[in-house]
């Protein structure tokens, strides 16, 4: 497991000697609570009602397990070391323990990523994201894809990407979120 940097008390970070370093210093210390670093370009994510929307109906339909596996899900950082990426998904699943400190977390730590697209980030979501989340080990990822109203899970995390695909599923067709979770979503509202 590759261990997440803090960024935040150190000031030899914006040093551009290591750009990935500055990159990352100035997202937590110069941009908004929303704001990604996506194969080094900065993004800041501000997503529309119909996207919080979507998020949500997913949250509560996993919030009660998410207690359960002694979990908090919620929207932090995830850092990505040795790259130049920093997301900030829309819902993480994550053990509460790893939650406290405040810092970034790695892909690895989680138990579910969950990503909602909307139409500027959706092959982002799809390509980019997806392929980075299996490279650095998250578990499982629920990609909601607005655009195309389907839903999908992948697990099985790899170098080469996700080895199991469940979906694409159109938007109404229950979809089985494997253990832990072990519970099936409506996408019916989505």
């Amino acid at each position: 497991m590759t261990t997440a940097h803090d960024y935040s008390g150190h000031r030899e970070y914006g040093d551009i000697a290591n750009p990935e370093l500055a990159l990352k210093y100035a997202i937590q210390h110069v941009s908004g609570d929303r704001t990604e670093l996506v194969e080094g370009v900065i993004s800041i994510v501000t997503p529309a009602w119909d996207h919080e929307r979507a998020a949500k109906i997913v949250r509560r339909q996993i919030e009660a397990r998410v207690d359960e596996l002694g979990c908090v899900e919620g929207s932090g950082n995830l850092d990505l070391p040795g790259s130049s990426n920093w997301y900030v998904p829309d819902i993480a699943v994550v053990p509460d323990a790893l939650a406290r400190d405040g810092a970034a977390l790695l892909p690895d730590q989680t138990l579910l990523i969950v990503e909602v697209t909307s139409k500027s980030n959706a092959e982002t979501d799809r390509v980019v994201k997806r392929r980075r989340y299996a490279e650095y080990g998250a578990p499982l990822y629920l990609l909601v894809d607005r655009v195309e109203k389907t839903v999908t899970v992948f697990s099985g995390p790899g170098r080469l990407g996700y080895t199991e695909v469940d979906g694409p599923h159109s938007f109404g067709t229950p979809v089985r979120l494997p253990e832990p979770f072990g519970l099936e979503l409506d996408t019916g509202g989505l």
